[in-house]
């Protein structure tokens, strides 16, 4: 349960620092968790590995746009905004840079028809904002509001979609489910085709899930908490599949996540919507999934562990030696494995 157990070298030069030009031509790692072996492919071989009575369960949250840029209206001073969390109404809570310089009843004016009010400081430059503003909040947000790229990613992004998936619906993430970020409409149509069942469900991914983990001992890790949602439909199909002992495979640990949570919570898959901060790590015994598409995670990160609770620890960090020396690309726009 040490937090050195999840670290690993990785030079900079493995991280993209931008999408590839055609989603589904990223690479791909085949883990095979029963017998231990690693293949090699290209993304669009995913359907090679599926076979019909399969589910693919897919996140269909959407990134908001959420860096606004702005100044203090009294000083003129440079303001970044990030929107993290909707408290309520047009309440929210955000991280401000540079946070030194606001204080509560700061006015920070973004264009002419959006400005907010700081309400609280809070800490680590997080603050609570009231926003005022003439027309609808998320239109507005979607026209002026750049895209929340991580901490990692250096290059400014050309093609604002390409930071979404192709099913995105729901607006609500500060991050996109980057697993997702490979398939293709066609590809999609091409696996439904097969007989293989895709069904969404909904997880707005928090900042939280970039923060390193910072405890030595990563029992005593404070889980972020993020909103998910699963829908009746979706949940029969789910039922459906576990009572018949067809494979239910997971795009991302944020699908993960709330499949996860909602066996734990229910014995079953139903539908609800609510709050989860399940921390899966080395020793959880999987309910829901059979399986997870996933990208490359970062060093001494949350995500590590879950992947690292479905294969083991070894193996994982195996398989990344092993990507460094075949030169995938890590982290969002990076390559993906299939742990199967």
């Amino acid at each position: 349960m040490d937090i050195n157990d999840y670290n690993y070298e990785l030079d900079e030069k493995y991280i993209a620092q931008s999408p590839i030009k055609n989603r589904s031509e990223s690479k791909l790692m085949i883990l095979n968790k029963e017998d231990g072996s690693i293949e090699h492919t290209k993304f669009y071989h995913i359907k090679d590995y599926l076979k019909k009575g399969d589910v693919l369960v897919l996140n269909d949250t959407k990134v908001l746009p959420a860096r606004l840029m702005g100044e203090k209206e009294d000083t003129k001073a440079k303001i970044e905004v990030l929107l993290l969390k909707n408290i309520e109404g047009d309440i929210w809570e955000c991280l401000a840079r540079p946070g030194k310089r606001l204080h509560e009843g700061t006015v920070i004016s973004f264009s002419d028809d959006l400005k907010c009010k700081v309400l609280k400081k809070l800490e680590e430059g997080i603050i609570q904002v009231e926003f005022a503003y003439e027309g609808i909040f998320l239109e507005i947000i979607e026209r002026i509001g750049l895209m929340p790229l991580p901490p990692y990613i250096h290059k400014s992004l050309k093609e604002q979609d390409r930071y979404q998936t192709v099913y995105a619906k729901y607006l609500g993430s500060a991050a996109a489910p980057t697993a997702g970020l490979h398939f293709t409409k066609e590809l999609l149509q091409e696996i439904e085709d097969m007989g293989v069942t895709i069904c969404y469900v909904t997880l707005h991914v928090g900042l939280g899930t970039f923060r390193p983990v910072e405890v030595s001992n990563i029992k005593e890790h404070h889980m972020h908490s993020e909103y998910y949602e699963m829908k009746r439909e979706v949940a029969d199909i789910l039922n459906k599949a576990k009572n018949e002992n067809r494979n239910i495979y997971a795009v991302g640990t944020t699908s993960t996540r709330v499949l996860e949570t909602v066996m734990s919570k229910y014995g079953e898959f139903k539908e609800c919507s609510g709050n989860t901060d399940i921390f899966i790590y080395p020793g959880y015994e999987f309910k829901a999934i059979n399986g997870l598409i996933t990208n490359f995670h970062l060093p001494k990160s949350t995500l590590l562990m879950l992947v690292s609770a479905l294969a083991t620890r070894e193996y994982i960090l195996n398989a990344y030696e092993e990507a460094k020396k075949k030169e995938y690309r890590f982290f969002s726009f990076g390559d993906a494995m299939f742990i199967k």
